[in-house]
């Protein structure tokens, strides 16, 4: 886990006394505060925060903790902080990148960036989920990144959305990947391989309801990337997503049903206010739209 992430949760909590206050200082929902905390708790084996109808207390541990808690925290804010000043002096770039956009658009953008920057200087890629990329983009570890659409992203500047081409990908067996007109109905006896929805709950809302328009009502198993959507299909239980152009890939058919409506929706964020300019990512994404 983030450890310094989930101990700035703790201090802004206990700060505050108020998981809604808390969450607003840190320009974020409540939820993934609250399950963060809670994340941090078990993961040190202790109660930090009493959860109580008026607001939040500071268990005896998180009483002793919280000085410790404050100094790392503090610390890393520091360290970040002057890593930045070096970076910048040598303008590097730090920029992420959703794990739903293939490998060819990633490279594109990293070519794209290192055309903008002075000779020395790096280019260095974060792969991730949306929620991660925002919360980094927010906390100034990255530059610029590429996220899903929808997503929280409130006090970001975001450029426009872009829709990439995806595929539905089928186990070859299965009776769709024979059809002549394959319907999302037929895909009824499969589970829908998917990021797990804490990576971009808006997006992952978005898509069931879309498979639920069609008629297709399905349970859904957690799949973190491609590779693992790929092999859950492969297995021949489930079906999935892919951004990745069909490709002889042993077990796994690709159907090009509805593209607009399964489209991958991307755009390009950053901190408001931050010199870093994004035209040259979202020209690549444009290059890769649906057409």
């Amino acid at each position: 886990m983030d450890l310094i992430r989930h101990l700035s949760f703790f201090v802004s909590v206990a700060d505050e006394g108020h998981f809604g206050r808390a969450a607003a200082a840190l320009d974020m929902t409540q939820p993934p505060l609250s399950q963060g905390l809670r994340r941090l708790e078990r993961h040190l084996g202790v109660d930090l925060i009493h959860r109580t109808r008026q607001g939040a207390m500071l268990t005896s541990a998180g009483l002793q903790m919280l000085p410790r808690a404050r100094l790392l925290v503090d610390d890393a804010e520091r360290f970040l902080a002057e890593s930045k000043r070096i970076a910048h002096a040598r303008g590097d770039v730090h920029w992420g990148a959703t794990a739903a956009l293939p490998d060819r658009v990633v490279t594109a953008c990293v070519t794209a960036l290192r055309s903008r920057v002075e000779a020395g200087a790096v280019v260095s890629t974060t792969v991730g989920t949306t929620v991660d990329l925002v919360a980094d983009v927010r906390a100034g570890l990255c530059d610029v990144a590429v996220v899903e659409h929808p997503a929280l992203v409130d006090g970001l500047d975001a450029g426009p959305v872009v829709k990439v081409p995806r595929w539905l990908v089928v186990p070859s067996e299965h009776r769709s990947a024979v059809a002549e007109r394959p319907t999302f109905r037929m895909l009824a006896d499969l589970s829908f391989a998917h990021a797990p929805r804490a990576a971009n709950p808006p997006a992952y809302d978005t898509i069931l309801d879309l498979l639920r328009e069609r008629g297709l009502d399905t349970s859904t198993v957690v799949a973190a990337d491609e590779r693992a959507v790929l092999a859950a299909v492969a297995a021949g239980m489930s079906f999935g997503l892919t951004a990745t152009p069909p490709s002889a890939t042993p077990g796994v058919t690709w159907l090009g049903m509805a593209p607009q409506a399964v489209a991958l929706r991307v755009r390009v964020v950053r901190r408001a206010g931050v010199d870093i300019d994004i035209d040259v990512v979202d020209r690549v994404l444009y290059r890769e739209r649906l057409q």
